[in-house]
């Protein structure tokens, strides 16, 4: 997580499609909580190349995905 600027919380970021590496604000990023660690992952899409990008997320990532103000999504099981 970087600093703020403006009151916004900035992530580091990369894309496995273009390589590119950049920082996102917690607006461009979503979080989904699953039942289980497979079905828990946060998205994002490039700025660079606009591919989806989508990554696991442990529970450090969750941590502070959600301190720093990114959307979350509960994903419920039937």
């Amino acid at each position: 997580m970087a600093p703020a600027v403006h009151g916004t919380v900035m992530f580091k970021a990369a894309c496995p499609d273009c390589r590119g590496r950049f920082e996102l604000s917690s607006e461009a990023i979503r979080l989904a909580i699953g039942a289980r660690r497979e079905t828990t992952f946060y998205s994002f899409t490039c700025p660079d190349c606009g591919a989806t990008v989508r990554k696991p997320a442990g529970d450090r990532i969750v941590e502070l995905l959600t301190g720093g103000g990114v959307r979350t999504l509960r994903l419920h099981t039937t």
